[in-house]
């Protein structure tokens, strides 16, 4: 319905331009009412929410011109109707597509799609530049094989270009009539070949876990390309989903149908008689293992109950909460050796082994963790070298050290050494230094030489602060952001002061911190090379 109905409803009424200001008021009602049936009937309760809008601004307009406002011509004027855009830009605005050439050779006739089966000719031919009644541009019928290749649903991609014999009328979209009246015409055929389609997927063997939950791992669709890479990941997904909750004995494996459907019979497990581009899982779980006991044999400096909280197995709990958290995750089992062994390294058994034992019980759905430690000699250190340093000596930097010259080997400790020796470069510029601690084991047994080895990189100095504020930058000051930041320009970079600084902004809760909404609050430093030392 044009916009201009709407204002007839209002100045047509009978006897409208003869009454006063409050009569005029009353007919405008009147004439709401009349008109609200036809209105609702065409264009529902939003468009009557819309008249009363209209009515709303119109009547301050009429009271400030007297009781006469609205008399005779001096009423409100219509809004003119909107105008729509001649079809030749409104294509070109519906399609996307930019003007790039205004002259060519020939112009496009006909464009033909051959070779598709599932995947529609209007979905193809909204990817597609090339159109009927633009000028032939082999640039853009090359970027739409590209971009058809891209949809993922062809696996071969070609063109066909030839002339025209005859022709009809036709409409040059990017030329006057009298230029594509004597511009020879083209035809332009894209021929694909699709992708095999997974069209359905069978769970066969599954009994704990339902297909909704495993079909959500194999990562395999109705309506996805059919490929054997695809199907071979989600079956090593399915197989490690299948491990994450307990089911260490399950194997799985995975068939392309390529047959037709039998007739007259179920979808049966053979590959024969499904429908091509089937995807069957035969699955067999076997029991679902749990951990009755973890045990850890070897340790002698280390109690058994400390060891049990380094490591994320967890054993069963008393009573009724037996089956919760003690599922048997081998993965994870792995993961705690490893853990184990970086803890022994840790307090100096530098060449301390672990390893690990399953245990099953007669029902073979209960298994008993057992942890063996070879625990070795303990280490001291020997020497303890510095190297890499220029601009600080290796008495200020040995100075920061905890450990010493022989001491029993701590990597807790030599990690916050190496943080120590960090700091202490970036509270003087170099901000980028790094320290890398190595550990050579001598032929004598239990000893062991410490290597500092340094990169100082450049000294860097606070060039410009600039303060990016988004969303809203106006309800904020930039002198309120400066404040948080305890640096000034032309001083030296100090790494822990930057960091202090980085948390201060976090936790002034001016900003947004929740990385869903927004990107957290961080301070970048970009390095410039005239601040070199």
């Amino acid at each position: 319905m044009p916009q201009n109905t709407y204002w007839m409803c209002f100045s047509d009424h009978p006897g409208f331009r003869n009454e006063s200001h409050s009569g005029r008021i009353r007919s405008l009602i009147r004439s709401i009412s009349h008109c609200r049936h036809t209105l609702t009937s065409a264009t529902g309760r939003g468009m009557f929410a819309w008249i009363l809008t209209a009515f709303a601004l119109a009547s301050p307009a009429s009271a400030q011109m007297g009781g006469g406002g609205m008399g005779g011509g001096g009423g409100a004027q219509a809004p003119s109707a909107i105008e729509k855009p001649r079809f030749r830009d409104h294509i070109h605005t519906h399609a996307g597509m930019a003007f790039r050439r205004e002259s060519g050779d020939s112009i496009v006739g006909s464009v033909r799609i051959i070779g598709n089966k599932s995947v529609s000719s209007a979905d193809i031919f909204t990817e597609l530049q090339t159109r009927k009644g633009r000028f032939y541009d082999s640039e853009t019928v090359l970027t739409d094989v590209r971009r058809l290749n891209d949809m993922g649903s062809f696996d071969q991609v070609t063109f066909e270009v030839k002339p025209l014999t005859s022709r009809g009328p036709q409409e040059s979209l990017g030329a006057p009539d009298s230029v594509a009246a004597n511009t020879p015409n083209v035809e332009v055929t894209f021929y694909v070949h699709e992708r095999p389609m997974v069209s359905k997927v069978i769970f066969h063997g599954n009994r704990a876990l339902n297909d909704r939950e495993i079909a959500g791992r194999v990562g395999v669709t109705v309506g996805d390309p059919l490929s054997e890479f695809s199907v071979e990941s989600g079956r090593r997904r399915l197989v490690d989903y299948y491990q994450e909750e307990g089911f260490n004995q399950a194997a799985v494996s995975a068939t392309i149908a390529g047959q037709d459907f039998g007739s007259g019979q179920t979808p049966a497990m053979d590959a024969s008689l499904v429908p091509p581009g089937t995807v069957i899982f035969r699955i067999n779980e076997g029991p679902k293992e749990r951990i009755a006991d973890i045990q850890v044999e070897g340790s002698t400096i280390v109690t058994e109950a400390r060891l049990k909280k380094i490591i994320s197995s967890r054993g069963p709990m008393a009573g009724f909460m037996s089956y919760l958290g003690n599922t048997a995750d081998l993965k994870k089992i792995d993961q705690d050796v490893d853990s184990l062994s970086a803890y022994y390294h840790s307090l100096g058994f530098l060449t301390a082994t672990v390893g690990r034992r399953i245990e099953y019980d007669e029902s073979g759905k209960w298994v008993t963790v057992v942890f063996v430690v070879k625990e070795g000699p303990r280490f001291r250190i020997g020497d303890m070298q510095i190297v890499g340093n220029e601009f600080i000596t290796e008495e200020s930097l040995r100075a920061r050290l905890e450990l010493k010259e022989g001491d029993m080997f701590d990597g807790t400790i030599m990690r916050r050494d190496v943080g120590e020796l960090v700091y202490g470069y970036g509270e003087l510029g170099f901000i980028y230094a790094e320290v890398k601690p190595k550990t050579i084991m001598r032929d004598e047994n239990g000893v062991a030489d410490i290597v500092y080895e340094i990169t100082e990189g450049d000294r860097w100095k606070v060039g410009r602060i600039m303060v990016n504020i988004d969303g809203e930058p106006h309800l904020m000051r930039e002198t309120t952001m400066l404040n948080l930041v305890d640096m000034r320009e032309g001083d030296w970079i100090d790494r822990k002061t930057l960091e202090l600084s980085r948390r201060r902004i976090e936790r002034s809760q001016l900003l947004e911190t929740n990385p869903a909404i927004a990107a957290t609050p961080d301070i970048k430093v970009i390095p410039r090379k005239d601040m070199l030392r």
